[in-house]
């Protein structure tokens, strides 16, 4: 049954049993007896055919998700018995927020991969939550401690945010001196479902909420920083997203005597889940040492 679990599981994930075929080197229709056998067996049906798509039934999205950890943990499970002197092999998917994935993590993955050669990662660059059970996730990289009970976390980078403008910018408007001369600013905005933004400061017991406005916003940071740096407005950002280019001068930072921040109450330290398993894929613990030390040598 488990090969056929295998089989059921990757024609949900590409959508279709040619596809699943091509990847798994099977001929279609090989692929359909596979999961003819595996509902026979289970006495369910768990996908609705037709000749466009297929479609999870509900037990089939239950056995979907039931069938992917167990496949996690018996893969963890047989590469935790292996010999320790075997070269660590096979797959790790990521999920990371775009911005940090592009900078920090796609840069470091060639050389991992290049240490690890039987290791393959499929990442995606997304600005979403995603659900790791569900989409099948290994890794994700977030913002903010993960308010999910079930997953574990480990703090990969520390965080400050940084309001900055660029030298033509504050040339043609006064730069701000108190947090609330922000609102007579064109301000950049990361865009968080909100119908009205803040930004928040504090100084020793002072704490000051600013309502901000501007033409521009993004679910990501890179358009707000690439419309900074071109003049656009002001922006709230991560240092590790901004701190080459104030090194370089092609940005300054504003309001240097405020500590501000993006929420209220969330920090913005950037955490790696994954999930809690019996039998921890030791995969995940290998990238995650490896990023962590590179990390901090690359913000260090």
């Amino acid at each position: 049954m488990l090969n056929s679990i295998r089989i059921f599981i990757k024609v949900v994930e590409v959508g279709s049993f040619s596809k699943a075929a091509a990847i798994l080197n099977m001929a279609p229709s090989s692929i359909a007896r596979s999961v003819d056998t595996l509902e026979d067996e289970l006495g369910v049906t768990l996908l609705k055919r037709s000749t466009r798509q297929l479609i999870l039934t509900e037990k089939g999205v239950a056995f979907f998700e039931g069938a992917s950890q167990l496949l996690t943990d018996t893969n963890s499970l047989v590469f935790s018995l292996k010999d320790d002197n075997q070269e660590p092999e096979g797959l790790i998917r990521i999920s990371v927020f775009e911005s940090f994935g592009r900078i920090h993590i796609a840069p470091l993955l060639p050389t991992f991969l290049s240490e690890y050669p039987k290791i393959k990662v499929e990442i995606e660059l997304e600005n979403r939550m995603v659900d790791l059970d569900s989409e099948n996730v290994d890794l994700a990289i977030r913002i903010g401690m993960p308010v999910d009970s079930g997953l574990k976390a480990r703090m990969i980078l520390s965080n400050h945010t940084l309001v900055c403008a660029s030298p033509e910018y504050l040339k043609k408007h006064k730069e701000p001196k108190e947090p609330s001369d922000l609102s007579e600013h064109n301000c950049l905005l990361l865009n968080q479902g909100r119908q009205r933004t803040h930004w928040y400061f504090k100084k020793a017991r002072k704490i000051s909420k600013v309502h901000v406005r501007g033409n521009l916003s993004s679910k990501g940071g890179t358009p707000l920083l690439e419309a900074a740096l071109n003049g656009t407005g002001i922006v709230m950002l991560s240092n590790w997203m901004v701190s080459d280019y104030v090194k370089e001068g092609r940005l300054v930072v504003c309001l240097q005597d405020w500590e501000s921040s993006l929420n209220e109450r969330t920090s913005g330290e950037v955490f790696a889940v994954y999930k809690n398993s019996k039998y921890p894929n030791p995969l995940i613990r290998l990238l995650l040492d490896y990023l962590l030390e590179n990390l901090h040598k690359k913000t260090s």
